[in-house]
């Protein structure tokens, strides 16, 4: 193995290296207010009625490039079309079906900074209050609890060390974390000693164990676990009954694809379905559905969960790269993109073996959430691997419309992963597991 896979698997997160093609991404400084975010940039993404025939295609052809399976849903207004290709389970052959349960992970996020914007609306919550007023004492070193702010762990500002980094070490690591159960103050402990990657509120810096602590919060200020909070608050009225929460259970209950990654030394397939995600939490436990991701970010994007003023809190974003054109920003939960044909918002997801990326135009109108089953399969850093190059057309067609043949694949590749949280984090480690 050329690299080890340590690096590969300590973001626990996207490893495609895929792109579309995207100009320079929103971003707007540390500190802007609601009326600077990209949210009034204006740009507004159409494609007309999406293409089945075309789509489907070019969803083919990633499989044909080896994805054993993958789905998505595209929606522009009230036109939907629900896709999948390839196999669920490369033993019996079974094929995927578009209305699978697939594990989101950090996609997570933007349900739990969404319940936690409805708090600050309610004034149970301040954005800008330290969060040691809102944790246990002692959880936290004094310093971090006093200078680290709610809004610094929901845009990733708060310098807090991220603990999957010091939970995966080896190769062996990643197969016992899924047989370990974890308590979310465990996760907040190991994430605090690994050391900060910045002062509170300095720089942009992703962490899992911001949304650990961010979840907790609401714990303690509902008196409710996050779960409930977020069951009640956006399952329930958004009528989500396909969306759970996996915690320690290690099975995925309903129709899914099983999760994969090549192992070495000879890259065969090995089978991460079973898996408990304790180690998660608040950052990335949920399952869900390319039909409930979508009507999630609809509502949230068309104003159904927050109001304007709080939605607009949502979309002030930080630069995740300030040096880079085309990084991107992060506000609350969510990430931007800019392509040619709009702006683009969303998050990304990434466990073990199953991957996520969930991008919508900025009323919620145009639509795609794609999910495939295998991760950690690219052989070099700088190469579009024939998957990603397949999904970069697909993507670019569901977005934007129909686009020349091979236009998207001429697009440097490290775009989308700048503007997209978990890709970005494994953009620098694309070597697959050999």
């Amino acid at each position: 193995m050329r690299r080890t896979l340590t690096v590969l698997i300590a973001s626990t997160a996207l490893t495609a290296s895929t792109a579309l093609a995207a100009s320079t991404a929103l971003a707007a400084p540390a500190g802007a207010n609601a009326a600077t975010t990209a949210a009034t940039a204006g740009a507004t993404a159409t494609i007309g009625r999406p293409n089945r025939a075309l789509l489907q295609r070019q969803l083919d052809a990633v499989h044909a490039a080896g994805m054993p399976g993958a789905f998505a849903e595209v929606r522009d207004g009230r036109r939907t079309v629900r896709l999948a290709t390839g196999v669920a389970d490369i033993e019996t052959g079974a094929p995927v079906r578009p209305g699978m349960r697939h594990r989101i992970g950090s996609i997570s996020k933007t349900f739990v900074a969404t319940t936690m914007v409805q708090l600050a609306a309610e004034h149970r919550v301040a954005l800008d209050a330290p969060i040691g007023r809102y944790l246990r004492h002692g959880l936290l070193p004094a310093d971090l609890a006093r200078e680290v702010t709610v809004r610094m762990l929901l845009n990733h500002t708060s310098g807090i060390g991220d603990y999957d980094t010091e939970l995966l070490t080896s190769p062996q690591d990643l197969i016992d974390l899924g047989r370990t159960t974890y308590r979310p103050e465990e996760l907040v402990r190991i994430g605090a000693g690994a050391g900060s990657t910045n002062a509170p509120g300095a720089a942009w810096s992703y962490s899992n164990t911001n949304y650990v602590l961010a979840a907790l919060i609401i714990e303690h200020l509902t008196g409710h676990s996050y779960r409930w909070e977020i069951y009640r608050r956006i399952l329930r009225p958004l009528h989500l009954r396909h969306t759970t929460f996996e915690g320690a259970d290690p099975d995925i209950h309903g129709p899914h694809m099983h999760a994969y990654v090549p192992w070495p030394p000879d890259g065969a397939l090995r089978d991460f379905t079973r898996y408990n995600m304790s180690w998660a939490y608040g950052a990335g436990e949920m399952v869900s559905t390319a039909a409930d991701v979508n009507t999630f970010f609809r509502a949230l994007l068309g104003g159904r969960l927050l109001s304007t003023h709080w939605l607009a809190e949502m979309k002030v974003t930080v630069p995740v790269d300030p040096g880079q054109t085309g990084a991107g920003g992060y506000g609350l939960g969510l990430a931007t993109a800019t392509l040619p044909c709009g702006i683009f918002w969303g998050h990304d997801g990434g466990t073990i073996g199953h991957q996520t990326i969930s991008l919508h135009s900025e009323d919620g109108r145009v639509q795609v959430t794609y999910a495939h089953n295998m991760a950690y399969y690219q052989n070099s850093p700088n190469e579009l691997h024939p998957i990603d190059a397949a999904l970069v057309q697909f993507l670019t067609t569901a977005l934007c419309g129909s686009t020349p043949a091979g236009s998207a694949t001429r697009t440097a590749p490290p775009d989308l992963q700048r503007s997209l949280p978990d890709l970005r984090r494994a953009a620098a480690a694309t070597t697959a597991v050999r």
